[in-house]
């Protein structure tokens, strides 16, 4: 997960459990999870669009190879 091992996992909570504390914890989190939810959404259309034009180019190339060949 993003390079990331176990230990450095735990790291990041404990330095996130001194600084937020514990009663802040859950309300971080869960900001967070918003927050990386409504990002996914926003990066949904852009990578239909990357994939359809993907597709459009490589059904192209495909067309043009076929007609040099007749």
């Amino acid at each position: 997960m993003f390079g990331m091992g176990p230990w450095e996992l735990i790291l990041i909570l404990i330095i996130a459990l001194v600084i937020f504390g514990p009663s802040k914890l859950p309300e971080v989190g869960q900001a967070l999870g918003k927050g990386l939810r409504e990002f996914r959404r926003a990066a949904n259309p852009v990578r239909e669009e990357i994939k359809e034009e993907v597709t459009q180019d490589q059904t192209t190339n495909v067309t043009k190879a076929v007609r040099a060949q007749e």
